[in-house]
């Protein structure tokens, strides 16, 4: 029986009297988990949940996706919610809607949780074979509604997956000295974890499924409006493991550098520069 309780598929629709209180016995273990806040829940969503996904996941890219193929994210491609079918649609509604919502909020422990209408990074992820998203903490800031985020919620979509097939989610510590967490991205389970400036994670083992499979996720992010004109943004921060090969994103460093010591009416014309040169 999955974790999340839903009363259809495909319009997806959550069991809203089934939500009450759920998620409560999560939360201590939850918050004291180490490298950082962090839940593992197999079985989140059921397989027909899992496979409706999969059966209706995009094949072609559509005005909101986005590609990446650099050091730091190799064969990676996100899909916007808004791009996909209608069933796929009432997934991420749903997904977005307030009972999902004072779920994650009970296990967490953050009040407030704002989800995201427009989906900033967020929606289906896919990472092909030989592909890898390098250990990061993630953007902060929200600018077209001015918040803070606070959580992402990370929901799996792969079948008979094992660790000889790559892709494992890694969560380091603060120093990025060790590896403490290693999850398999296997279908129907759910990470959820707070996001700071260090809580660092990502798949640097590349994807290496025998069949050739891509590695596929659902991606929800939750903010709340704690932003303030003190805070300090910043733009996805990728960290070097040790002793390994990762590449250091001199594109990154080279703009928070140079926002530092030149004017807005400097800076615009130069990051155009900057992302000619590294792209």
């Amino acid at each position: 029986m999955a974790y999340l309780p839903m009363t259809s598929v495909a319009p997806f629709a959550l069991d809203v009297d089934a939500l009450n209180g759920l998620g409560d016995e999560l939360a201590e273990a939850h918050q004291s988990a180490s490298p950082f806040p962090h839940t593992v829940i197999d079985d989140f969503v059921s397989m027909e949940f899992v496979r409706y996904c999969q059966d209706h996941f995009p094949s072609t890219s559509g005005d909101g996706s986005v590609a990446f193929d650099r050091d730091q994210e190799r064969l990676k491609q996100s899909f916007q919610p808004d791009d996909l079918d209608v069933g796929l649609r009432s997934l991420f509604h749903a997904l977005n809607s307030m009972p999902f919502v004072r779920l994650v909020e009970r296990i967490t422990g953050i009040k407030g949780l704002i989800p995201d209408p427009y989906f900033v990074g967020g929606g289906f992820h896919e990472t092909r074979n030989g592909g890898h998203l390098s250990m990061h903490a993630d953007f902060n800031h929200h600018k077209l509604m001015d918040l803070e985020r606070r959580v992402n919620v990370l929901i799996y979509l792969n079948e008979d997956w094992t660790d000889d097939h790559g892709g494992q989610l890694e969560l380091w510590d603060q120093g990025m000295k060790t590896c403490v967490q290693s999850v398999v991205p296997l279908a129907g389970r759910c990470v959820m974890f707070n996001t700071t400036g260090e809580s660092w994670h990502g798949h640097p083992k590349p994807v290496a499924h025998p069949d050739d499979k891509p590695r596929r996720s659902i991606a929800l992010y939750y903010y709340t409006a704690t932003w303030d004109e003190l805070s300090s943004e910043k733009t996805t921060q990728f960290k070097r493991r040790p002793g390994t090969g990762d590449k250091t994103d001199w594109k990154v460093k080279t703009e928070e550098t140079l926002r530092e010591f030149l004017p807005p009416v400097l800076m615009r014309p130069t990051t155009k520069v900057i992302r000619r040169i590294f792209s």
